[in-house]
């Protein structure tokens, strides 16, 4: 088979971090999953998620299994170092990840919340972060930073917006906006009023807003649109029974500065 198609994020992250986030296309898997699908949870049969893991895992030469993630929507921050030493092979519940050790891979699931990848400097640690709206409001981007950042501060943090779903497709209500405006004013930006009265979300914005008021100055990212790239990207808002894509992000031993 060919070589999967991977968006290579760009960003100027040090030598030994690698990054990537998969694309629907390339793998096994039959409609409505069709084809890259990575998720366990969503009905597809697990014999072919376990076929694409493996596809991905060669192509990358990963040496381990990436640290799949139960994704709660929430805020907690998977230590995968803290797991690495206890051996534990229980699939945390958590929305995001971190980690200081080369090896141990991270990774979220999204189809059309957005993944976000955060990066050390010096390239001492990486994290990942899956943030739709409700772990956005509720501050996975403070805890992930606050777990990455400690002892370096989030000046010293470089962060990648991944795909998810764009403004122009992601109608919400007051109760989304209300959440975003009681935590900062300035979120009402993001949001624009269209003709039904309810409003056009723009997580993109609000993602840029919570890094630059933690100090994350080098925000990098695409803004693509996962409702509106059928062909690259699953999206549960516009298909309902879909596949998972996922960004992943770890640092390699054979490559420095």
């Amino acid at each position: 088979m060919s070589a999967l198609p991977l968006l290579q994020p760009d960003w100027p992250a040090p030598a030994n971090v690698r990054a990537v986030c998969t694309l629907r296309e390339g793998g096994v898997g039959a409609a409505p999953y069709a084809s890259l699908n990575l998720a366990v949870h969503v009905g597809d049969d697990p014999d072919v998620v376990a076929a694409n893991r493996q596809r991905l895992r060669e192509q990358l030469r990963l040496v381990s299994e990436p640290r799949w993630l139960t994704q709660m929507h929430g805020t907690q921050v998977f230590d995968a170092d803290r797991a690495a030493l206890s051996q534990s092979s229980v699939v945390p519940e958590a929305d995001a990840a971190t980690t200081r050790r080369s090896g141990n891979v991270l990774a979220v699931l999204v189809a059309d919340c957005m993944p976000i990848l955060l990066c050390r400097r010096d390239g001492a640690g990486v994290a990942v972060a899956h943030a739709g709206w409700r772990g956005l409001a509720a501050g996975v981007v403070e805890a992930s930073v606050d777990a990455l950042g400690a002892g370096a501060g989030a000046g010293q943090l470089l962060a990648w917006l991944g795909p998810a779903i764009g403004p122009s497709h992601f109608e919400v209500g007051d109760e989304v906006r209300c959440a975003f405006m009681a935590h900062e004013e300035r979120a009402s930006a993001a949001f624009t009023r269209n003709a039904r009265g309810r409003w056009q979300c723009d997580l993109y914005q609000l993602a840029r807003q919570r890094l630059q008021a933690l100090g994350v100055g080098a925000i990098h990212g695409e803004r693509r649109c996962t409702y509106g790239e059928r062909e690259s990207f699953f999206s549960y808002r516009r298909d309902g029974a879909t596949g998972r894509f996922a960004a992943l992000i770890w640092m390699d031993p054979g490559r420095s500065e």
